[in-house]
């Protein structure tokens, strides 16, 4: 168990990389390109190439966020609840969740076989497929947080539960 945690550790730091030096690429192709195209030799390639690295930034992105708890939620309303509904509400938001990344990870892998013979234009060695795959690839990526999380969740009410019956037990005591 210790080791899948080091490879999770080691696969969200490269994860984390990856987007960052994809990101970067993309501006500076879009850059380049800007450029190219005023001084009137523009770079065909470059919209084929930014769009290839934008799908896989946006997944690892997604997933990074998803890790930090940086994705939107609007909690306002949740956190007025008590404590055991915003639980099963959390429970019920992951499941949710799960659900439809494994929805985005078979139809993705679908799709990615179906756009195989599909090429990019400006770069027709490079098969669609390939930026298709980001679709699962990303989703199962962002499963294997969600379940994490939901591990999290469920240990943390766990524990809860057995403090609460711990501090039971020690107010029965000292009746």
């Amino acid at each position: 168990m210790e080791t899948a945690k080091i490879i999770y550790n080691k696969i969200c730091q490269i994860e984390k990389m990856i987007s960052g030096i994809f990101l970067v690429l993309i501006m500076v192709i879009v850059f380049l390109s800007a450029i190219g195209r005023a001084v009137g030799h523009p770079l065909n390639w470059a919209i084929d190439i930014s769009a290839f690295l934008f799908a896989w930034t946006a997944f690892f992105s997604a997933d990074v966020a998803m890790r930090q708890d940086r994705h939107l939620s609007v909690k306002y309303i949740v956190l007025k609840l008590p404590e055991k509904i915003q639980y099963y509400i959390t429970l019920a938001n992951y499941l949710i969740i799960v659900v439809f990344l494994g929805y985005l990870i078979r139809f993705g892998f679908i799709q990615t076989y179906n756009t195989r013979f599909r090429t990019f234009q400006g770069i027709p060695e490079l098969s669609y497929a390939w930026a298709t795959l980001s679709v699962p690839v990303g989703s199962i990526l962002l499963l294997i947080s969600t379940i994490v999380k939901l591990h999290h969740v469920y240990k943390s009410k766990e524990a809860a539960s057995v403090k609460m019956e711990n501090k039971e037990k020690v107010d029965q005591l000292s009746d």
